[in-house]
């Protein structure tokens, strides 16, 4: 719980937590709204839930703590996702697709080398699909996308910029109060607030964490050569460097790099100027693309595993980073929070369909059981590669070199790897194969 957030009691009785209480507002009963879902976050993963439920007929309100303008501007955070072609098919599904489609970069092909080795392994789309693997797109317009869907959907009120002061629960409902002195009554109470949730904790579900040691640089560069729709990863001892293309812009090739760095290094990167810094990117990545300079700022994450012991309490649901967090290796974090969504969005409108309780055991554990074994496999994959390939043993260099050649050659392995890869293999929900909720 952050610090002067409050809390109630089972019977509605409301917990202060210390702070500076606003006298003449405690003295009134605060205006109180009810619906069927409340989500806390509007981000990418928490915009996404609210306009499936919400298109689902559901009545669905999204407190998001940031300006609308603030998180969707240019400069927001520097962040681009790859959406899988599975994820792809929920954004089309709840109406953001055709929004997105031009700034949108195919990934046709995926190299993956370690080091300066030869050897590498090659994804095809061709091999699998008549379609992309997926697509890069800039997290800034995929907020807007999400923003302008939310603003003319009837069904869902969005809340934004707006503070949570208090989370807790009565019979039969979760209860949020802002900050203003509203307060929100809802069926189900959805975190969708990040890997530090406020709801997690309020629900009093506990929390596994890891620091790699490392952080993650993200940044735009702009390249001599076309991309090609060509996604590179390379491994390299201090962690993967991905080179992920954008749409061309202004005339310019462009590629949005994911650059793994031991965190003591990371400040003399981030204070190298732009010359500089593209320079030592060059060093990294090589000349594939011709000569790199850097478009605009750049950004360092600290990169750590965050894994929630449940994804589900009493009328309480966890989404995206608030129920996971995984290392970026293989850009899979957005494409996890959209399968949360998927899963989660048809759970509960199943039960509602069914005159069921939203947020009673049955649909809440049948959402957890469906996104263990995704969320837990993923996170160990992504860990397992992360440590075998962050090192520069000549033993274990050698056996991953080959190990990709290998798979370069095994066609039904190959094959695997790219449906992994695209988001289609496993237990799917109807969103995730293209169908409606």
């Amino acid at each position: 719980m952050p610090p002067g957030a409050r809390n109630w009691t089972g019977d509605g009785a409301l917990l202060q937590f210390p702070r500076a209480m606003d006298a003449a507002r405690e003295t009134s009963p605060p205006a109180e709204e009810d619906c069927d879902v409340a989500i806390v976050g509007g981000g990418l993963v928490g915009l996404s839930l609210a306009l499936a439920l919400a298109g689902a007929g559901l009545r669905v309100v999204v407190v998001d703590r940031d300006a609308p303008a603030d998180s969707s501007a240019d400069a927001a955070d520097g962040r681009s996702s790859a959406i899988a072609w599975g994820s792809q098919r929920v954004l089309a599904a709840v109406g953001v697709w055709d929004l997105l489609a031009s700034d949108a970069a195919a990934i046709e092909d995926i190299r993956v080398s370690d080091g300066q080795s030869r050897l590498f392994l090659h994804y095809d789309h061709r091999e699998v699909a008549d379609h992309p693997l997926g697509f890069i797109v800039e997290n800034r317009f995929t907020r807007r996308a999400l923003q302008a869907c939310a603003a003319r959907t009837p069904a869902l009120r969005w809340l934004a910029p707006a503070r949570v002061v208090g989370l807790g629960q009565r019979p039969g409902a979760r209860l949020v109060e802002l900050a203003d002195g509203r307060r929100i009554a809802a069926r189900l109470l959805v975190g969708c607030d990040g890997k530090a949730s406020p709801v997690r904790e309020a629900a009093g579900i506990g929390v596994f964490r890891h620091r790699y040691g490392q952080s993650g640089i993200v940044a735009t560069l702009r390249h001599a050569k076309a991309h090609a729709n060509v996604a590179h990863e390379r491994f390299l001892p201090a962690g993967p460097f991905a080179m992920l293309p954008l749409p061309d812009r202004d005339g310019a090739h462009r590629s949005s790099i994911v650059w793994t760095e031991h965190e003591a290094l990371v400040p003399g990167l981030m204070g190298l100027d732009a010359d500089a810094f593209a320079a030592e990117a060059q060093r990294r990545f090589g000349d594939w693309l011709g000569a790199l300079s850097l478009e605009g700022r750049r950004f360092a994450y600290p990169l750590e595993i965050v894994q929630a012991d449940a994804c589900v309490a009493e009328r309480v649901a966890l989404a995206g980073d608030a129920a996971h967090a995984i290392h970026p290796i293989a850009g899979q974090g957005f494409n996890l929070g959209l399968r949360d969504v998927a899963a989660l969005a048809e759970c509960v409108v199943d039960a509602a369909r069914l005159g069921l309780d939203i947020g009673g055991g049955d649909a809440l554990e049948r959402y957890q059981r469906w996104r263990r074994v995704d969320n837990m496999s993923l996170l160990a994959v992504t860990d397992a590669l992360n440590r075998l390939f962050s090192n520069d043993l000549p033993p274990l260099r050698l056996a991953r070199r080959l190990g990709l050649a290998a798979v370069e050659r095994v066609a039904p392995l190959k094959r695997l790897f790219m449906r992994h890869a695209m988001g289609v293999v496993g237990d799917l929900p109807r969103l995730v194969r293209g169908e409606r909720l």
